[in-house]
C-alpha cells in the first residue's frame, strides 16, 4: 500500500524537490503552498506517477489552514508523513533597523504555521497510531547570529517544538525528526533580500552550497529507516561550512 505525504511550502526549493523525490518512489502526495499556478504545474507533472491533491493556502493564516485541511476527504486524511517545510527569512538587518512586518512574517510562517498545520494533522496520526513528522529547522535554530535575531528565534522555536512533539507523540507510535540545514541555495536568499537576485547570489559565491535535492535526499532517508529507528535531529552543512557563520570561500 502506498504511503501518503503532506508537504507544506511545496511550490519551490526543498518542498518541491521532496515532492518530486517522493513521487518517484511511489508516495502519494498532498501538496500545499500559496502559489496556485505552481501547484497546478507540479500536480500535472507528478500525477503521472502517483495520486496528487493540492491545497492553496497561507500556513500563517489559522482560518485558511483549518478550512483547507478539514476539506480533505477521509481517504486523504490517512497521512503517513508530514513535512513541515513552509517558512523563510525576511531581512538581514540589525534589530534596531529591522522591519516589524518582517518579524511577524517569520513568526507566522516558521512557528505559528508549523503549529497550525500540525494541530490539524497530528490527531489523525494519533488515531491511526502511526506517522512521521519532519520539521525543517535551520542551523539558525542552533546558533544565533547578528542581524538575524528574530529569524534565529523562530527557528529555535522549531527546534523546541520538535523536541516537545517527540516527547508527547512517542507513546502513539509517531516519530519526529528535526532537520537543520546550513547554506542551501534556493529562493531562500531571494526572499530574504526582497527579490534582489544579485545580493542573493553573492551569498553563495566562491563555495559550493547545498541544493534543495540534498535536503530532499536527507528527508527521504529519514522516512525510510526501519520502523524501530527514529532520526531525532539532523544538521546538514555543505563541506565548506562549519557553523552558522563560518564558510570557507575560495
Amino acid at each position: 500500500m502506498k504511503k501518503l505525504a503532506l508537504i507544506t511550502g511545496a511550490t519551490s526549493g526543498i518542498g518541491e524537490a521532496t515532492a518530486k523525490l517522493f513521487a518517484k518512489n511511489n508516495i502519494n502526495l498532498i501538496l500545499c503552498g500559496r502559489r496556485k499556478d505552481r501547484l497546478n504545474e507540479l500536480e500535472a507533472q507528478l500525477n503521472k506517477l502517483v495520486s496528487v491533491k493540492t491545497l492553496s493556502f497561507d500556513v500563517g493564516n489559522k482560518k485558511e489552514v483549518k478550512e483547507n485541511l478539514n476539506s480533505l476527504e477521509d481517504t486523504w486524511r490517512n497521512i503517513d508523513i508530514l513535512v513541515n517545510n513552509a517558512g523563510g527569512a525576511h531581512g538581514l538587518d540589525l534589530f534596531v533597523d529591522s522591519d516589524v512586518n518582517d518579524w511577524e512574517q517569520m513568526i507566522d510562517y516558521n512557528v505559528k504555521g508549523l503549529l497550525y498545520v500540525s494541530k490539524e494533522i497530528v490527531p489523525w496520526m494519533i488515531n491511526r497510531k502511526k506517522g512521521q513528522i519532519i520539521n525543517i529547522s535551520s542551523i539558525a535554530g542552533k546558533q544565533t547570529y547578528g542581524k538575524g535575531m528574530v529569524y534565529c528565534a523562530s527557528k529555535s522555536g522549531v527546534e523546541a517544538i520538535s523536541k516537545g512533539m517527540r516527547l508527547e507523540l512517542v507513546p502513539h507510535g509517531i516519530r519526529v525528526c528535526n532537520i537543520a540545514p546550513g547554506a542551501v541555495e534556493t529562493e531562500f536568499s531571494i526572499v530574504r533580500f526582497k527579490g534582489d537576485e544579485n545580493k542573493a547570489k553573492n551569498i553563495y559565491k566562491h563555495f559550493e552550497p547545498l541544493v534543495a535535492q540534498d535536503i530532499a535526499d536527507s528527508i527521504f532517508y529519514c522516512v525510510n529507516v526501519p520502523s524501530h529507528v527514529q532520526i531525532a535531529d539532523m544538521t546538514i552543512f555543505p563541506a565548506a561550512q562549519s557553523d552558522a557563520t563560518t564558510i570557507h570561500k575560495n
